[in-house]
């Protein structure tokens, strides 16, 4: 492809072959409608069904307008996420998923904002078609974040149906840290974020990739990689219980003053779950900071988050555009 396009759609693909069909025909419809040329990059995670083949196909079906991207294996939404901006070259980014339930028709709502000079577009999904639990889990992850967030927040960071300006991207793509999460990183260059509102649909086929484990998983590398927090709560903690710690052994020794030896005996049992307690405790702590020590330590190994096994871009013929 020759021409640059103005507008990249950036969609993580994961074992979504009941979707890819109709995800690339309403993409492709809603795409030719804006005023900008555009190219849609499909970046296959490692997928284990025939996501791959169907987005090879996408790209010898429309030329000029999808580019396959193969990850080797799975590194995670985020990560392929990020294989896609680094290979996306539209001035203006949308990242979406690919189970449809964000409609691609919404698509144009964001890129509005961006050619407004919005730098960050959020989305607040209206009437949302998930589980009481995802609902919970989602709320709390908003929650976190908007805690952890200096400056401008959002009200939703779990819909993936976001746009970017070219400026944000670069920074996200300069920041090379594991685990790292999108949203919230792009939110802390943006100079002007807006957030509109956009349909939610059910999942249309295939069962969400997020488990209850990824999604504590999720919480927990967002807690430990974005701010340093609970560290200084346990820190706090540690001076807490040390203070009741000598509160307790006064109270024990004046107790014992008043009412004589055989008192204190007798709460032996009581000091021993006392003592395990704060054994409970300590260790909790060490495993926390272990947990930092790990990030540093991956960090410290400099291992690529990605590795692009394949890219497929067909040539567009000389006589079509890419509207």
């Amino acid at each position: 492809m020759t021409d640059k396009p103005e507008v990249s759609i950036v969609i993580p693909v994961y074992n979504e072959e009941l979707n890819l069909p109709e995800l690339v025909k309403r993409c492709v419809a809603a795409c030719d409608k804006l005023p900008q040329s555009y190219e849609i990059l499909l970046v296959d995670d490692g997928s284990r069904d025939r996501s791959a083949e169907l987005i090879e196909q996408a790209v010898k079906d429309h030329p000029g307008k999808i580019v396959g991207i193969l990850l080797s294996t799975n590194f995670g939404q985020h990560a392929a996420v990020t294989a896609g901006l680094s290979r996306a070259r539209g001035k203006y980014m949308i990242t979406m998923d690919a189970d449809l339930q964000n409609p691609p028709e919404e698509i144009h709502k964001l890129v509005e904002k961006l050619v407004e000079g919005y730098d960050v577009v959020g989305s607040i999904r209206e009437n949302r078609q998930d589980t009481f639990f995802r609902k919970i889990a989602s709320k709390t992850v908003n929650l976190m974040v908007r805690r952890l967030t200096r400056g401008q927040t959002m009200t939703d960071y779990g819909c993936m149906l976001r746009g970017y300006s070219r400026p944000v991207v670069n920074a996200i793509l300069d920041c090379h840290e594991q685990g790292k999460f999108i949203p919230m990183l792009a939110m802390s260059f943006a100079r002007k974020s807006v957030e509109v509102m956009v349909k939610h649909a059910e999942r249309a086929a295939g069962e969400s990739k997020y488990s209850v484990w990824k999604l504590i998983a999720l919480q927990y590398d967002l807690l430990t990689g974005t701010s340093t927090f609970p560290l200084r709560m346990l820190t706090f903690l540690g001076f807490l219980i040390a203070l009741l710690g000598v509160i307790f052994g006064v109270a024990i020794l004046v107790m014992t003053r008043l009412n004589g030896e055989e008192w204190g005996r007798y709460g032996t049992f009581t000091m021993f779950a006392i003592l395990f307690v704060f054994i409970g405790a300590q260790f909790a702590g060490m495993g926390l900071l272990g947990e930092y020590i790990g990030k540093i330590h991956l960090n410290a190994r400099g291992r690529p988050q990605f590795y692009i096994e394949k890219e497929l871009n067909a040539e567009k013929p000389n006589n079509e555009s890419n509207k």
